[in-house]
């Protein structure tokens, strides 16, 4: 692990390490195993981004439970959000009258997740929760409280662990922040 990296240029300074993140994770699905004892939720990962913290959470989660997948479009392969959020793959199992968490890798505008609010509630779910690894919560524009949170931030641009620059650098295992230093000369060399 190296305390920063360059990637298009731009320099990534290390933000939160593998352990910070693992152990939050693992606090977060002790929090999610006590409020589901004796339940069987549906844990919803959007895609691409929450893949990574979704599989890790899933595997310390204790009580039965079902998976499914959502991917969204709204950045594309820019470093700011689009402003329109796309479905681009809907969910396989039935909502109605189960409880669903929502595990998503970060709340940055709110714009994501308050679709993807509407689009569950409309299916009549029992209840409808969300877990995140990040929080932007000063940026973020939603109506409603976010059940989990691994770690607010400030609004900056993050990379790693599922969270991607052009969809690349989502394999890094810890999550790096651009640098305030600014761009690098162009001769260094990605990580």
């Amino acid at each position: 692990m190296t305390d920063h990296i360059v990637i298009n240029g731009d320099r990534f300074d290390l933000y939160l390490t593998e352990e910070q993140i693992l152990g939050r994770v693992n606090e977060l699905a002790a929090q999610i195993n006590a409020d589901y004892a004796g339940k069987v939720p549906i844990f919803i990962g959007i895609l691409n981004g929450s893949f990574i913290f979704f599989s890790d959470l899933v595997r310390e989660i204790t009580v039965d439970c079902e998976v499914d997948f959502l991917k969204l479009s709204s950045y594309g392969d820019a470093k700011i959000s689009s402003g329109e959020v796309r479905l681009l793959k809907d969910l396989n199992c039935q909502v109605e009258h189960r409880d669903i968490v929502i595990v998503e890798d970060i709340v940055d505008s709110g714009l994501s997740i308050d679709f993807i609010k509407k689009l569950i509630v409309r299916a009549n779910p029992s209840s409808f929760r969300v877990v995140t690894l990040l929080m932007k919560r000063d940026v973020a524009k939603i109506d409603f409280p976010i059940d989990y949170v691994g770690f607010e931030i400030p609004p900056e641009f993050v990379i790693g662990y599922g969270l991607d620059y052009a969809q690349k650098v989502r394999n890094l295992r810890s999550i790096y922040r651009l640098s305030k230093a600014g761009a690098v000369a162009p001769a260094s060399s990605a990580r």
